[in-house]
């Protein structure tokens, strides 16, 4: 027959209740702001690029002859 070991409970302090995530700081959106900016720049950029490149893009991937 198994011996059960009877342990004293102790008290353990609450869980600190986790910060609220859906309020950023205001360091955070600022660099948000910043990195989506630089974001779009960038592929307002590529956006550019293959509007007036898209048609020599392609061209140079089509096989000539027997190539």
């Amino acid at each position: 027959m198994p011996q059960e070991q009877i342990r004293p409970q102790t008290e353990r302090p609450a869980p600190e209740p986790p910060a609220d995530p859906g309020v950023p700081a205001p360091q955070a959106a600022v660099r948000k702001a910043e990195l989506d900016a630089g974001i779009d720049a960038v592929l307002d950029d590529i956006d550019e690029v293959l509007e007036s490149n898209a048609e020599e893009f392609v061209r140079s991937f089509v096989q000539k002859g027997g190539q």
